[in-house]
């Protein structure tokens, strides 16, 4: 039973890596569905703040797998999602099992509480990652004990709690992350490396983020906007790390409507802000190697330019690999700072 319990909850954790930047100020959370006899009824994740969570969302695709009522798939709202459930589950709930990342959540906020949805669901069991630290969500297990649904906690719970570091940090503190793309080479010059989907993907974390770190080198060279135009988002403030303060006032990041440009020769004010993407090259990675909690690189499958990237991959413990159609994307973290995080 543990392997299976394992398996389960590696499905869920594959899950939500998909989102993790994604789902500020929320954590990435995902939740797999089994039934009785051990098949997969859904693999699900929260995929934003105030969309439905990770359970309510594996709970809805379950319903639709053993009813086949599409009126289900219309529903995107979470409430109405668990109002539907509630009143018409029948039971098919009642001998499943539920797998997922972190603790239910007991609160009513934006959306229902998942607590609440499966106690009601009368699920037979559920496998616990990590338990919930945020005082306003916590104690969703003791709701569920109360409704006599077993739990058992602890499920890969170091990998659950890796995947909610990034909320742990901007939760108490701030999250800062190093974003870079690189071809197979090393080279990470020479214009756009990396494909649509994979820039969508940062464009959707600048939505997310309160600041976005670059160089004044890379600003006079590239000329960016760094705005989130490829997800339709808000663009995020912009720090200009550089020594001179000069810079031409033409370059489109200037021109971004609603943002806040600071040009500083320290980094002094990212204590100011709670979700920060540094993006850069090898002279931003050395210059900012102190501050950063987590790396994101994206590889894609070409070879060219001539900078190249001399990162040492020993130094860095990887964390995640996802692959989207054409790019490699690896969450990382420096080895130096998972000891100190261990020892602490």
């Amino acid at each position: 039973m543990v392997a299976n319990s394992e398996f389960f909850m590696n499905l869920a954790l594959k899950e939500a890596w998909k989102y993790q930047g994604l789902t500020y100020p929320n954590p990435a959370v995902g939740c797999c569905v089994v039934s009785e006899s051990g098949a997969i009824l859904s693999v699900e994740a929260h995929k934003k703040a105030g969309l439905p969570h990770a359970e309510v969302e594996a709970l809805k695709s379950a319903y639709f797998k053993l009813t086949n009522d599409e009126f289900i798939l219309k529903l995107t709202n979470s409430a109405d999602i668990h109002k539907y459930l509630i009143q018409n589950h029948n039971g098919i709930f009642k001998n499943c099992s539920v797998y997922t990342t972190l603790e239910p959540c007991s609160h009513i906020g934006k959306t229902p509480s998942c607590a609440d949805l499966l106690s009601l669901l009368s699920i037979k069991k559920v496998y616990v990652g990590a338990l919930d630290t945020n005082p306003e969500a916590a104690c969703g297990n003791k709701k569920l004990l109360d409704a006599d649904i077993e739990i058992q906690n602890g499920v890969l719970e170091a990998k659950c709690k890796e995947l909610l570091y990034p909320f742990e940090r901007w939760s108490k503190d701030k999250f800062v992350f190093f974003k870079w793309a690189q071809r197979l080479n090393g080279t990470y010059d020479g214009g756009i490396i990396t494909s649509k989907e994979s820039r969508k993907n940062v464009h959707d974390m600048r939505d997310k983020c309160d600041l976005l770190v670059i160089g004044g080198e890379s600003v006079r060279i590239d000329r960016p906007t760094l705005d989130a135009r490829l997800v339709d988002g808000k663009a995020p403030d912009i720090l200009i790390y550089s020594r001179k303060s000069e810079f031409d006032k033409t370059i489109p990041l200037f021109k971004v409507e609603g943002r806040k440009v600071i040009i500083s020769d320290n980094l002094d004010i990212i204590q100011k802000y709670k979700n920060i993407m540094i993006e850069g090259g090898a002279n931003m990675f050395e210059a900012t190697r102190d501050i950063v909690d987590r790396y994101l690189c994206y590889i894609a499958p070409k070879v060219g330019g001539s900078k190249v990237f001399n990162t040492n991959i020993e130094e860095f413990e990887i964390l995640n690999i996802l692959q989207d159609d054409k790019d490699i994307i690896m969450w990382l973290s420096s080895r130096q700072l998972i000891d100190e995080h261990n020892l602490g």
